[in-house]
């Protein structure tokens, strides 16, 4: 069986909460030997943190997503520091956002900012959100803060013409199931163009679930309607990237897991 390696879910969110032994035991049997879990505010750090310390193969990470902003404690970036030093861990899922209309930029490009200097000066590996803003993210990561210990493009929906330039930074780039639906051919075709050595592979579980034939596993249906993904497909989403890049299984797992390693090594308790 392959080693597969989750490089960005949500483990701790609210609609799975409770689950995790039975989620990711489910996840080992498809081959899961290690996540990287990400906070998305100071209010589910701690969750995230308990969830590492029960389990292993967790890798985790901890940050202040774009979308939840909003009411930020002026002592955040010390909890951050805090958390940070409490376990071997990466910063994220941190970003800008141009899918939500109503953040504030210059607010969101601050957080950002500031949350890419503490992980320059820990030497932290960070996981970032760029949702409709991958050019303007560019220019902020080429301003910014050296990161010496690389950054991860979750979910990355930029054009292949930006994938040199993030990888020139220290990027790699993670693809998720959702992209196999139809009308992200795409999206797909520029993973093509993502250098072997900089490609990961994620499910953002619970969210971006997969096309419902493709899923191994299924969680049901959230209180707004949307289907929730288990942490168990990504082997489902191994399986699609192998046939849209035209590749071995076997070679392109062995491949992600060295690119695993490379990123999120330091951070590992395995």
């Amino acid at each position: 069986m392959a080693r597969l390696f989750d490089a960005h879910n949500h483990l701790q969110d609210e609609r799975i909460v409770g689950r995790a032994d039975e989620l990711l035991e489910a996840a080992g049997r498809e081959g899961l030997v290690s996540m990287c879990v990400n906070g998305s505010c100071p209010d589910d750090w701690d969750a995230v943190l308990e969830l590492a310390r029960r389990h292993s193969c967790i890798v985790p990470s901890f940050g202040c997503h774009p979308w939840h902003l909003e009411g930020l404690r002026p002592d955040w970036q010390v909890r951050l520091v805090e958390a940070l030093a409490s376990i071997p861990s990466g910063v994220g899922e941190i970003g800008i956002d141009g899918w939500r209309g109503e953040i504030d930029d210059s607010l969101q490009e601050r957080v950002f900012f500031e949350q890419l200097e503490v992980a320059s000066t820990l030497g932290r590996p960070v996981s970032i959100h760029g949702l409709r803003r991958w050019g303007r993210l560019l220019e902020l990561l080429k301003a910014g803060p050296k990161l010496s210990a690389g950054f991860l493009l979750h979910s990355y929906g930029g054009s292949r013409e930006l994938v040199p330039q993030f990888a020139k930074l220290g990027g790699f780039f993670s693809c998720p199931g959702y992209f196999l639906r139809p009308g992200c051919e795409k999206k797909l075709e520029t993973f093509r163009h993502v250098p072997r050595d900089r490609l990961l592979v994620e499910t953002d579980a619970p969210d971006q679930a997969l096309p419902v034939e493709l899923e191994r596993f299924s969680l049901g249906l959230d209180n707004n309607g949307h289907r929730l993904n288990h942490p168990g497909n990504i082997s489902a989403v191994y399986a699609g990237l192998s046939r849209a890049l035209e590749t071995d299984l076997e070679q392109l797992a062995t491949q992600v897991e060295a690119n695993f390693a490379s990123l999120f090594g330091s951070c590992r308790r395995m």
